[in-house]
């Protein structure tokens, strides 16, 4: 066993900053977490004074190993429980071991504030696994509440603990509670949706990217936007450009991220021809086939993407766009769209385990 004293869980200058007028650390009093400060077993000290870099001693008790990695700190003790204390490279002192082995840890020390996706990462190469306990450290005003710290670390399977608690690697993490099946994210334009469904998936090791949108390859600002997403996005998800939702939702079974379904629904108005006069009763530059209309064909498109979105076996967050709180459309088209995108909103939420607002960056839960 390594025992693991944490006398502070916060950030350099603690949390709330002495000197700090945000509103995170407006809500807290003074000393509400101190700096944080890690010991090892009464002997080991792995998180120095605010300002300076972690470096090894140049001796260790015995029994004790530690080795710059790539990911930080590793320390084993006597009988081999390991712990990380994954520190940033710019925090770190000294270059990574060539000898180190990537070996599963018993207990990560993070800062998920900090770039989250590294503990995706880890867990990705099997060094954190499904008994790893994960505790945050390096707590600050970055988050705007100890409440919505709760709520992100609950997404990623991460804990945080009040100063002065005792840790030890023999204790495993606490089973995660499953994620919900299907998220539906609403909202308007820039409210957020995009960056809290990416938030809530960040940690995950395997995850599949749906753009349904185009490319932006002709207009610059989308372009930026698209270009924005990625670069928020780890690496090492799956990226896939397409806009055969069903498809996917009938054959993935691992973690997807959709965004959107807005825009999934205007290539499906694109395809069938339904933006020239859809309140006409004739179809317009296509061959309506089996169905009546244009809309026909359009409603039956939605029809079997909700079907898909029921019977799927992948865990699935989808982003689309609230629109009832906008202005009227100015077009018959527009109007056409707008109820179209309603009804399937309200179509997939009702199949949907959550369904959530997002307003202004703030996530409002809609209950049944």
């Amino acid at each position: 066993m390594v025992k693991v004293l944490l006398s502070g869980t916060a950030g350099p200058y603690g949390w709330p900053e002495p000197t700090c007028g945000c509103a995170s650390c407006g809500r807290l009093p003074a000393g509400h977490r101190l700096p944080t400060a890690v010991v090892l077993d009464d002997v080991l000290r792995l998180a120095p004074p605010a300002g300076l870099p972690v470096t090894p001693p140049a001796t260790l008790p015995k029994g004790y190993r530690m080795t710059v990695t790539p990911d930080g700190y590793a320390v084993s003790g006597p009988d081999r429980g390991r712990v990380l204390h994954a520190v940033p490279p710019g925090e770190r002192g000294g270059t990574p071991s060539p000898c180190w082995a990537e070996d599963d840890y018993d207990l990560v020390l993070i800062d998920l504030l900090d770039r989250p996706q590294r503990l995706g990462d880890l867990r990705r190469r099997g060094l954190v696994t499904a008994r790893t306990r994960v505790v945050a450290v390096n707590l600050d005003h970055r988050v705007p509440s100890e409440t919505e710290l709760a709520r992100r670390l609950a997404f990623w399977g991460a804990e945080a603990v009040d100063d002065g608690t005792v840790l030890d690697t023999r204790r495993p993490a606490p089973a995660r509670p499953p994620a919900p099946k299907r998220v539906l994210l609403l909202g308007g334009a820039r409210s957020g949706k995009s960056a809290e469904a990416e938030l809530r998936l960040i940690t995950e090791p395997d995850v599949t990217y749906v753009a349904t949108g185009p490319t932006g390859r002709l207009d610059a600002d989308w372009l930026a936007r698209v270009r924005a997403h990625q670069r928020r996005r780890p690496p090492y998800w799956t990226t896939i450009e397409t806009t055969e939702l069903e498809a996917l939702l009938r054959s993935e079974t691992g973690p997807l991220l959709i965004d959107g379904i807005g825009t999934w629904l205007a290539s499906v108005f694109d395809a069938c021809g339904a933006w020239d006069d859809p309140a006409h009763d004739r179809p317009r530059g296509r061959n309506p086939g089996r169905f009546g209309t244009a809309l026909d064909a359009v409603a039956a498109r939605c029809d079997d993407l909700v079907a898909a979105w029921r019977q799927t076996r992948a865990q699935v967050v989808a982003v689309s766009d609230e629109v009832g709180l906008s202005v009227i459309p100015a077009t018959a088209s527009g109007r056409v769209f707008r109820d179209a995108l309603g009804r399937l909103n309200q179509n997939l939420a009702a199949e949907s385990e959550e369904a959530t607002l997002v307003v202004a960056g703030r996530v409002v839960p809609l209950p049944i």
